[in-house]
């Protein structure tokens, strides 16, 4: 049977969620988490299923896909299925094609996993590479240590403060306390958490939401930040580490992460957490 692209209605999500699930494993090429699909929830159910993509066979989902921007479409693959030629023909069409309305016209990238044939297919086409992403992975079969800072699990009445922190940690951050209500709604929160890091004085000055893909399969961080008015005090190492913990107890085999390449700052915080860099990534882009 032919490859199908659906749009799922919001009954649908739950297929993409358990497929992304499904497709992790130590060792891994990196790709599209169910963690990914939480973090966007945050903009509310309707909109989240209006981003995602799924392509099946004979009712299967193999591919799923996630418009983190509309020029800017995330692919996770069934493992099994990323060198498959039907697939990555089918995938290849739809993405070049605007009137298949999966990327709009111009300048337009694609996030898939290194190995996956669709990439050499859409290379052959005249895409190009992007600049590098670095991953960084933590294993996490041994006890984690403490984080040395108070830490607190946020709930609805710490949302405020979580939300805070994290438009005080990147510039143009949309998220408000409704849209960490909305994200924490979501099914995919079900495995996951969001801390906060206190100073001395009880401020919060770091966040994180770490996000489980089950028992022994990694764990996924996004996002981390720490609040500009606190940067240069170790608390963005201390956050890293209180996530991993997080994700111990929720089970998981490891955390990643995955950086872009010149954020120096940001892979010397993980590395300083314990995580060690693993080879680089590439986004392939059509150019305008």
């Amino acid at each position: 049977m032919a490859i199908e692209m659906d749009e799922p209605e919001v009954d649908g999500l739950g297929a993409a969620a358990r497929a992304l699930r499904a497709w992790q494993y130590d060792g891994a090429q990196p790709q599209l988490h169910p963690g990914d699909l939480g973090w966007y929830w945050r903009f509310g159910v309707e909109r989240t299923a209006a981003a995602v993509r799924t392509w099946s066979r004979d009712g299967e989902v193999v591919a799923v896909g996630l418009l983190d921007e509309p020029d800017l479409l995330r692919v996770a693959i069934a493992p099994e299925q990323q060198r498959d030629e039907e697939l990555a023909r089918q995938l290849a069409e739809d993405v070049s094609a605007p009137e298949r309305g999966v990327l709009i016209e111009g300048k337009v990238y694609v996030e898939a996993p290194m190995g996956a044939l669709v990439r050499e297919l859409l290379q052959k086409d005249g895409w190009e590479s992007d600049e590098p992403w670095v991953p960084l992975r933590r294993a996490l079969d041994e006890p984690v240590e403490d984080p040395g800072v108070r830490v607190d699990v946020v709930g609805p009445e710490q949302a405020s403060e979580r939300t805070t922190v994290q438009r005080a940690s990147f510039d143009g951050s949309t998220f408000t306390e409704e849209r960490w209500h909305a994200m924490a709604a979501g099914a995919p929160y079900e495995d996951a958490r969001c801390l906060i890091a206190r100073n001395a004085q009880g401020d919060a000055v770091a966040a994180i939401t770490v996000w489980s893909a089950g028992e022994g399969k990694p764990g996924l961080i996004e996002p981390m930040g720490v609040h500009r008015t606190h940067r240069g005090r170790g608390y963005g190492q201390a956050i890293t580490v209180a996530g991993a913990r997080a994700l111990r107890e929720l089970g998981a085999s490891s955390a990643v992460v995955s950086t872009p390449g010149f954020n120096v700052g940001a892979v010397a915080t993980y590395t300083s957490a314990g995580f060690v860099p693993q080879p680089e990534t590439r986004d392939v882009y059509r150019p305008g």
